[in-house]
Protein backbone atom coordinates (compact mmCIF):
# COMPACT_ATOMS: atom_id res chain seq x y z
CA UNK A 1 0.00 0.00 0.00
CA UNK A 2 1.20 3.62 -0.95
CA UNK A 3 0.04 6.68 0.79
CA UNK A 4 0.89 10.35 -0.11
CA UNK A 5 0.34 13.74 1.66
CA UNK A 6 0.42 16.24 -0.68
CA UNK A 7 1.03 19.55 1.24
CA UNK A 8 -1.17 18.99 4.26
CA UNK A 9 -2.60 21.33 6.24
CA UNK A 10 -4.46 21.11 9.57
CA UNK A 11 -6.16 24.68 11.58
CA UNK A 12 -8.19 24.91 14.81
CA UNK A 13 -9.28 27.94 14.74
CA UNK A 14 -6.93 30.21 13.83
CA UNK A 15 -4.04 28.16 15.07
CA UNK A 16 -2.09 26.21 12.28
CA UNK A 17 -1.23 22.64 14.22
CA UNK A 18 1.10 21.93 10.58
CA UNK A 19 1.14 23.37 7.01
CA UNK A 20 2.64 22.34 3.67
CA UNK A 21 3.51 18.37 4.44
CA UNK A 22 3.97 16.32 2.49
CA UNK A 23 4.82 13.10 2.85
CA UNK A 24 5.11 9.09 1.32
CA UNK A 25 4.60 6.25 3.30
CA UNK A 26 4.91 2.41 1.47
CA UNK A 27 4.80 -1.04 2.32
CA UNK A 28 6.31 -3.12 3.74
CA UNK A 29 7.85 -0.23 5.64
CA UNK A 30 7.36 0.33 9.46
CA UNK A 31 7.36 4.24 10.21
CA UNK A 32 7.02 6.41 13.33
CA UNK A 33 5.62 9.99 13.89
CA UNK A 34 7.07 11.47 16.74
CA UNK A 35 6.88 14.33 19.20
CA UNK A 36 5.43 15.70 22.30
CA UNK A 37 2.44 15.95 23.35
CA UNK A 38 0.50 18.71 21.59
CA UNK A 39 2.76 17.85 18.74
CA UNK A 40 -0.07 17.38 15.59
CA UNK A 41 1.20 13.72 15.76
CA UNK A 42 -2.23 11.92 16.30
CA UNK A 43 -3.64 14.60 14.14
CA UNK A 44 -1.66 14.06 11.30
CA UNK A 45 -2.48 10.57 11.92
CA UNK A 46 -5.93 10.19 11.72
CA UNK A 47 -5.73 12.20 8.31
CA UNK A 48 -3.26 10.34 6.68
CA UNK A 49 -5.84 7.35 7.84
CA UNK A 50 -8.63 8.94 5.73
CA UNK A 51 -10.18 9.30 9.37
CA UNK A 52 -9.96 13.07 9.54
CA UNK A 53 -9.67 15.92 6.68
CA UNK A 54 -7.26 18.44 6.51
CA UNK A 55 -7.88 22.17 6.02
CA UNK A 56 -6.09 22.32 2.99
CA UNK A 57 -4.47 19.55 0.98
CA UNK A 58 -4.83 16.42 0.47
CA UNK A 59 -3.76 12.84 0.74
CA UNK A 60 -4.22 9.84 -1.73
CA UNK A 61 -4.37 5.98 -0.91
CA UNK A 62 -3.45 3.52 -3.37
CA UNK A 63 -3.08 -0.35 -3.31
CA UNK A 64 -1.09 -1.93 -6.77
CA UNK A 65 -0.75 0.78 -8.07
CA UNK A 66 -4.83 1.79 -8.20
CA UNK A 67 -6.13 4.92 -5.96
CA UNK A 68 -8.50 4.09 -3.30
CA UNK A 69 -11.99 5.95 -3.17
CA UNK A 70 -11.83 7.94 0.26
CA UNK A 71 -15.29 5.73 1.20
CA UNK A 72 -13.27 2.55 0.89
CA UNK A 73 -10.03 3.44 2.97
CA UNK A 74 -11.54 1.84 6.19
CA UNK A 75 -11.19 -1.66 4.64
CA UNK A 76 -7.58 -1.01 3.97
CA UNK A 77 -6.29 0.80 7.36
CA UNK A 78 -6.40 -0.40 10.59
CA UNK A 79 -6.30 1.88 13.18
CA UNK A 80 -6.08 1.99 17.25
CA UNK A 81 -5.62 4.89 19.79
CA UNK A 82 -6.36 5.70 23.53
CA UNK A 83 -9.05 7.30 22.40
CA UNK A 84 -11.40 5.13 20.17
CA UNK A 85 -14.76 3.58 21.68
CA UNK A 86 -15.11 -0.09 22.14
CA UNK A 87 -19.22 -1.02 22.76
CA UNK A 88 -18.69 -1.80 26.32
CA UNK A 89 -22.09 -3.75 26.24
CA UNK A 90 -20.41 -6.64 24.14
CA UNK A 91 -18.97 -9.05 25.55
CA UNK A 92 -15.41 -9.70 24.18
CA UNK A 93 -16.12 -12.54 21.70
CA UNK A 94 -19.31 -10.44 20.78
CA UNK A 95 -17.38 -7.60 20.04
CA UNK A 96 -14.81 -9.38 17.73
CA UNK A 97 -17.55 -11.25 16.08
CA UNK A 98 -19.02 -7.96 15.29
CA UNK A 99 -15.68 -6.45 14.39
CA UNK A 100 -14.72 -8.91 12.17
CA UNK A 101 -18.42 -9.10 10.59
CA UNK A 102 -16.71 -5.31 8.76
CA UNK A 103 -12.88 -6.67 8.30
CA UNK A 104 -11.28 -9.84 7.84
CA UNK A 105 -9.29 -11.54 9.56
CA UNK A 106 -6.01 -12.17 9.12
CA UNK A 107 -5.27 -15.75 7.56
CA UNK A 108 -5.03 -18.55 10.32
CA UNK A 109 -6.69 -16.77 13.04
CA UNK A 110 -9.92 -17.44 14.45
CA UNK A 111 -12.26 -15.76 16.92
CA UNK A 112 -10.93 -17.93 19.82
CA UNK A 113 -7.42 -18.31 18.85
CA UNK A 114 -7.23 -14.07 19.02
CA UNK A 115 -8.84 -13.93 22.49
CA UNK A 116 -6.24 -16.47 23.38
CA UNK A 117 -3.86 -14.27 22.05
CA UNK A 118 -4.70 -11.21 24.11
CA UNK A 119 -4.78 -13.07 27.46
CA UNK A 120 -8.12 -12.50 28.12
CA UNK A 121 -9.83 -16.31 27.63
CA UNK A 122 -11.16 -15.96 31.26
CA UNK A 123 -12.93 -13.20 30.99
CA UNK A 124 -14.35 -13.32 27.77
CA UNK A 125 -17.99 -13.50 28.27
CA UNK A 126 -18.34 -10.43 30.65
CA UNK A 127 -18.72 -7.45 29.00
CA UNK A 128 -16.05 -4.81 28.18
CA UNK A 129 -17.47 -2.08 30.25
CA UNK A 130 -16.02 -4.16 32.84
CA UNK A 131 -12.65 -4.41 31.92
CA UNK A 132 -9.39 -2.10 33.04
CA UNK A 133 -7.83 0.42 30.53
CA UNK A 134 -5.49 -1.72 30.42
CA UNK A 135 -7.56 -5.10 29.12
CA UNK A 136 -9.41 -2.26 26.95
CA UNK A 137 -5.94 -1.30 25.15
CA UNK A 138 -5.61 -5.11 24.55
CA UNK A 139 -8.95 -5.74 23.06
CA UNK A 140 -8.24 -2.59 20.66
CA UNK A 141 -4.82 -3.51 19.57
CA UNK A 142 -6.04 -6.65 19.11
CA UNK A 143 -8.87 -5.75 16.82
CA UNK A 144 -6.17 -3.88 14.60
CA UNK A 145 -3.27 -5.90 14.50
CA UNK A 146 -5.10 -8.99 13.45
CA UNK A 147 -7.34 -7.79 10.92
CA UNK A 148 -6.25 -8.29 7.54
CA UNK A 149 -5.44 -5.34 6.21
CA UNK A 150 -2.51 -4.04 4.45
CA UNK A 151 -1.75 -0.64 6.84
CA UNK A 152 -1.57 -0.59 10.92
CA UNK A 153 -2.17 2.27 12.11
CA UNK A 154 -1.19 2.84 15.98
CA UNK A 155 -1.49 5.73 18.11
CA UNK A 156 0.51 5.75 21.29
CA UNK A 157 -0.06 2.24 21.47
CA UNK A 158 1.19 0.86 24.96
CA UNK A 159 -1.19 3.48 26.61
CA UNK A 160 -2.73 1.80 30.06
CA UNK A 161 -0.29 -1.12 29.06
CA UNK A 162 1.83 -2.97 32.32
CA UNK A 163 4.95 -4.86 30.82
CA UNK A 164 3.64 -7.76 29.67
CA UNK A 165 1.23 -5.68 27.56
CA UNK A 166 3.94 -4.02 25.97
CA UNK A 167 6.12 -6.83 25.78
CA UNK A 168 2.60 -8.85 23.83
CA UNK A 169 2.23 -5.58 21.70
CA UNK A 170 5.93 -5.65 20.66
CA UNK A 171 5.80 -9.52 19.51
CA UNK A 172 2.51 -8.65 17.96
CA UNK A 173 3.77 -6.01 16.00
CA UNK A 174 7.33 -7.70 14.69
CA UNK A 175 5.62 -10.69 13.58
CA UNK A 176 2.12 -9.21 12.33
CA UNK A 177 3.12 -6.25 11.16
CA UNK A 178 6.21 -7.46 8.47
CA UNK A 179 4.18 -7.35 5.27
CA UNK A 180 2.28 -4.39 5.76
CA UNK A 181 2.29 -0.69 6.11
CA UNK A 182 2.76 0.23 9.62
CA UNK A 183 2.63 3.88 11.01
CA UNK A 184 2.95 4.57 14.63
CA UNK A 185 2.33 7.97 16.59
CA UNK A 186 4.02 8.28 19.75
CA UNK A 187 6.45 9.78 22.04
CA UNK A 188 7.62 6.63 23.94
CA UNK A 189 10.83 4.75 22.04
CA UNK A 190 9.67 1.27 23.60
CA UNK A 191 7.02 1.75 20.96
CA UNK A 192 8.66 2.84 18.28
CA UNK A 193 12.35 1.25 18.53
CA UNK A 194 12.04 -0.75 16.29
CA UNK A 195 11.05 1.38 13.58
CA UNK A 196 13.59 2.19 11.21
CA UNK A 197 11.74 5.43 9.18
CA UNK A 198 10.89 8.34 11.56
CA UNK A 199 10.14 11.12 11.25
CA UNK A 200 9.98 14.09 13.77
CA UNK A 201 6.82 16.80 13.93
CA UNK A 202 9.04 19.71 14.45
CA UNK A 203 10.91 18.99 11.12
CA UNK A 204 7.73 19.50 9.76
CA UNK A 205 7.09 23.09 10.91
Amino acid sequence: MKISAELVAKRFHNHHIFKNVSLQFESPTCYALLGANGSGKSTLLRIIAGIQSPTKGKVIHSFDGKEIAQEHCFKNISFCAPGMDLVEEMTLKEFLQFHFGFKKMMPGFTIDKIIEFTGLKNVENKFIGDYSSGMKQRVKLAQAIFSDTPALFLDEPCTNLDQKGVDQYRNWVTEYGKNRLVIIASNELREYDFCNNRIEMESLK
